[in-house]
């Protein structure tokens, strides 16, 4: 999936189920957002957040300091472990985990139902209580199954933790990934299956994790997806096509005209980076890559 001895699926193994937060008041993005020190003042039409997991060099802490510096209003892929440290510098974890088994194993196949609905279960809690909003889930592998078979399934499994999702205000977010590249045999691999299995949910507390680099390789049109589909995807992420780098002038991909085309939504949610540095400056890269999302 990438370059570097860390990737995606080892950092979700390693995830910890953690102990539960103190419980605080919801965080306000905009007041957060200007309460932190940041030296590199943002439009505000973008709320930014990057994945703790493409920085395998930097601490949690260091990563928070950075964050604060560039301007961001949290972190993704943080689990509960990790949300102290979140707190103490003003961050919020604006994608939590560590309620799923693995990538590749999800909500359609039956026999990983009851340890994912008692996963699930605890940590929408433990997301709410944390005042957080966004919990990741996947839809596992296909190993021979069909589409609607996968859908049956992934709705009877999903049903059993939308009450409570919906009781605490927390937001299920299935992520979009490709199969021909990074993830092969996944199931949800494509814009269509995922809004169907939405509409089926019928529920405002499941969305899809639009990965931008993931769907460009899956099926690409992009922006036309995003404004005909805004109102089933809850969260974006950002990397370069090919090779998941920066997202500057070395890719396929036209950020500042996906960012014009998620503002005109309405979207209000979060924008995380996900790509892998390939250079010496990390740091630099990341910069960048929030003043190119910055529209």
């Amino acid at each position: 999936m990438k370059t570097s001895k860390m990737n995606r699926r080892d950092a979700v193994k390693k995830v910890a189920m953690g102990a539960s937060a103190t419980m605080v008041l919801p965080l306000n993005v905009t007041q957060k957002t200007s309460s932190n020190k940041s030296n590199n003042p943002l439009k505000g039409n973008i709320n930014h957040s990057v994945c703790q997991w493409c920085y395998p060099d930097l601490s949690l802490e260091e990563l928070c300091i950075l964050a604060n510096e560039i301007g961001l209003v949290g972190i993704d892929l943080i689990g509960p472990e990790g949300w102290p440290t979140l707190k103490k510098h003003n961050l919020i974890s604006t994608m939590c985990n560590g309620a799923e088994i693995s990538l590749t194993e999800g909500f359609n196949h039956k026999e990983y139902h009851d340890t994912l609905v008692e996963n699930y279960l605890k940590h929408i809690d433990l997301v709410a209580d944390a005042g957080y909003q966004n919990l990741i889930c996947f839809s596992g592998n296909r190993n021979g199954m069909d589409n609607e078979t996968g859908l049956q399934n992934a709705v009877e499994g999903l049903q059993k933790i939308l009450p409570l999702a919906e009781k605490r205000g927390v937001v299920i977010q299935m992520e979009l990934f490709n199969s021909k590249v990074d993830h092969p045999d996944y199931m949800c691999d494509n814009s269509a299956w995922g809004i169907e299995l939405c509409k089926r949910l019928d529920s405002p507390n499941f969305k899809l994790l639009y990965d931008i680099y993931h769907m460009q390789i899956s099926e690409g049109d992009i922006i036309r997806t995003i404004r005909e589909n805004h109102q089933y995807f809850g969260h974006y992420h950002t990397a370069g096509v090919p090779g998941r780098h920066e997202i500057n002038e070395t890719q396929e991909l036209f950020y500042p005209a996906i960012m014009k085309a998620i503002v005109e939504t309405g979207y209000k949610g979060f924008v995380a980076q996900e790509f892998i540095p390939t250079n010496n400056e990390p740091i630099a890269a990341l910069k960048k890559a929030i003043s190119i999302c910055d529209i």
